[in-house]
Formats: structure tokens, sequence, C-alpha cells
């Protein structure tokens, strides 16, 4: 089983997906960070769906998908920034509007659609054996620059990720690191649209966040946790892909879901909290 693995990697088009696949796994990985302790689950869900509602718009238009979705993702980060600052509805309630209004336009685009939705459908579901070059590359930057936004910005991320007021009286450039999030946020989902798909890339940037929650306290063993899982995730999703012939997107947010549910059964911080609800009953 093993060598015939190992064969295979000698095609490009496996090379290729391979690569996305590590890229993919630690792009969304460190997102799901930012996602999982501000408590916005919805902005991976809300930024997935601009994501291919801009791929269906471009594809109507006859223009790279790609460069469609990220436009729209990046406009929707735009707006929901300010619109969350300035009025008094809550960020996820934003994000809730924007996640009806953005899967409406996306679904009204392939009912227009008169030829065939197969290009549509492969950016909803992904196919990870089909990337191309540009793809790769395209990927390969965007995860670039989040790694190195990350690394630049650690500590005003971690004060804005503890507590966004406390963060903006220390005088740290909280809007700024917010916004920024935002926009990296729909730059990773539009890269992706081809690997995991619009559809299913909100799973890669809750469940890496979420597993490391289950494990760790500490704010940069929770950034490796988090893209160690997201890695792990998406290089096993592709190769149960492969030998079993199935679906490569659906089979990344598979494994995924089963990696959270193991971190979860085994989570050494909810061992602990049983022990001390033991010990205070007692």
């Amino acid at each position: 089983m093993i060598d015939p693995l190992i064969d295979i990697l000698t095609y490009p088009p496996i090379q290729r997906a391979a690569i996305a696949c590590v890229l993919c796994g630690a792009s969304c990985s460190l997102l799901s960070v930012f996602v999982v302790l501000m408590k916005m689950p919805l902005i991976g869900v809300s930024m997935s769906h601009a994501a291919f509602a801009g791929a269906v718009l471009g594809t109507l238009a006859g223009i790279n998908p790609f460069l469609s979705g990220f436009v729209v993702c990046l406009l929707a980060a735009g707006v929901l920034g300010p619109l969350s600052d300035r009025t008094d509805l809550a960020p996820e309630n934003m994000l809730g509007i924007l996640f009806s209004f953005l899967m409406g336009i996306a679904f009204l685009g392939m009912g227009i659609l008169t030829r065939t939705k197969a290009g549509v459908l492969n950016l909803m579901w992904g196919s990870l054996l089909t990337l191309s070059r540009f793809d790769v590359t395209i990927l390969a930057v965007v995860t670039g620059v989040l790694v190195l936004f990350v690394a630049v910005f650690f500590k005003e991320i971690r004060a804005v990720l503890f507590n966004r007021r406390l963060a903006r009286a220390s005088g740290v450039p909280e809007r700024m690191i917010y916004y920024a999030l935002l926009f990296l946020t729909g730059a990773v989902v539009s890269s992706n649209l081809a690997t995991v798909g619009g559809l299913l890339i909100f799973a890669l940037l809750v469940q890496p966040g979420a597993t490391a929650l289950q494990l760790t306290y500490d704010m940069k063993h929770f950034f490796l946790i988090s893209a160690a899982s997201g890695v792990g995730a998406c290089a096993s999703g592709l190769v149960i892909s492969y030998i079993f012939d199935l679906p490569s997107g659906a089979s990344v947010v598979l494994t995924a879901t089963v990696i959270f549910a193991a971190a979860y059964v085994f989570s050494p911080k909810r061992r602990r909290a049983r022990l001390k609800e033991r010990n205070r009953i007692i």
C-alpha cells in the first residue's frame, strides 16, 4: 500500500495536490485560532459563501472565478468590519445577514447559468487533483503573507484575541489587526476555492482551532496544534480520497472532524475540569 502511494507522488497533479494540502491546512488553521477564540464561527461560513458567490458571478461574467471570488470576499470583509463597529448589531448578527445574502446570490447565479455547471460544482465541493500551477502559486503567496503577518504582529494579535477593548486601551491598533484578519480570511478562503470548495472551507476555519482549544491554554502552542491539526487533516483526507476514490474536499473535512472528536474525548483540559468538579463535590 505504501509503495503505490510513493509512486503516485511522481505525478505533477498529485504533487500539486500535496503542496496545496499543506498550504491549505496551514493557512486555514492559523485563521481558525482567530475564529475560535473570538467566538465568531460564522466568519468562516460567510467568507466561504462570499467566495463561492463571487466565483459564480465571475463564471456568469466570463471572469476568472478566483479573481471574482477574491474581490467579493474582500468586499464582504470590508463591509463586515465597519458595520460591526459602528452599528448596534453584534458581529455574529452581521455575519448571519451576510451569509444569507451571499448564499442567495450564489444560488441565483447557479440558476441563471445555462451552460454546464460542472465548473461551479468544482468550486462548491473542491477538487484537489485538478489544481493548476496558478492555483498553487496563489495559495502559496496568500499563505506566506498570512504567516508573515502572524509572526510580525503576534503580540498584538494575542492582545486582540484576549480582549479588543483592553487591547485598545493598551495602545494596540486593535481595529487595524481585526480588519487585517478579516481581509486575510477573505484572501485565504478565495484562494482555497479549488482545494476544499466554497461550501466546505468554513469547516477548516473552525475545526483546527476547536481541536487546539481542547488541548492547550498556551497561545503559541494553540497556533502550532491548530496548524498541525489542519495540515494533518488535509494530508490524511487526500490519501483517503485517493485510496477509496472519494471526493477530496469531503474527505478532508470529515478527517478534520475525526481529529477534533479524538481531541475532545482525550482532552486533558476536560479531564482536569472533571477532577476539579469531583473534588469540589467531595
